[in-house]
């Protein structure tokens, strides 16, 4: 686990915490490694899990699909992000989404029941755990009503802006990459791909951004 300790420290889960203190409540959480291969499922819609997953190295999408197969992307877990803590916390409830690799990827699950349950090893430092839980939650709830912004926005050419300046925002630069090529950004936006690659082309040659692969620059034109 050492060689992962950077990216648990830089996790907002373990914010505030040492890294003996880390590994004493990693030991505590009973913490399980798993690695997947890209494109691997670490979870299918309708599984119970009793666990929440935090991304060591790689990363994961959620994912959602329809009787049909249509496939939206929910959202993109990086390093040091977690997923599934919502079901982890509800064990009985059958997940509504899938957690696929988006890269070879490794995973450490940590038992949810006994996150919230104090012990004689770790208790000094729990409750900080615990809070910063809550800022996590509270963090990615805020990331999913943006996304709806998003998808509320009437045209694909919207659709596209709203997104590309919450992430511009996101990291406080006119210039950033994002985490999904042009198939998963349809997806994640649920619009049809060669419109939005049309639409992406036309703002372009407008001068109001520009693109190589995932990584945008964002010129301060007008848009309309």
């Amino acid at each position: 686990m050492k060689e992962f300790m950077p990216v648990l420290q830089s996790s907002v889960l373990f914010q505030g915490m040492d890294e003996t203190q880390i590994m004493d409540i990693l030991m505590c959480l009973t913490a399980t490694k798993r690695v997947y291969t890209k494109n691997a499922f670490v979870h299918l819609q309708g599984d119970r899990v009793d666990s929440l997953g935090l991304v060591l190295a790689g990363a994961v999408f959620v994912i959602q699909e329809d009787f049909w197969g249509n496939r939206n992307i929910i959202t993109s877990i990086g390093e040091g992000e977690v997923f599934a803590e919502s079901y982890g916390f509800l064990p009985g409830v059958a997940l509504g989404v899938s957690v696929e690799a988006q890269a070879h990827t490794t995973v450490l699950f940590l038992n949810t029941k006994k996150v919230l349950t104090t012990c004689s090893n770790a208790c000094t430092y729990h409750s900080r755990l615990i809070y910063n839980l809550v800022s996590l939650l509270a963090a990615k709830n805020l990331r999913m009503n943006e996304k709806l912004q998003h998808l509320s926005q009437r045209t694909t050419r919207e659709k596209i802006l709203s997104f590309l300046s919450a992430e511009s925002r996101q990291v406080q630069s006119a210039v950033f990459t994002i985490p999904f090529n042009r198939q998963q950004l349809a997806d994640f936006l649920a619009v049809d791909r060669s419109a939005m690659c049309s639409e992406l082309s036309k703002l372009r040659n407008e001068g109001i951004l520009s693109y190589h692969k995932s990584t945008f620059t964002l010129k301060n034109n007008d848009v309309h």
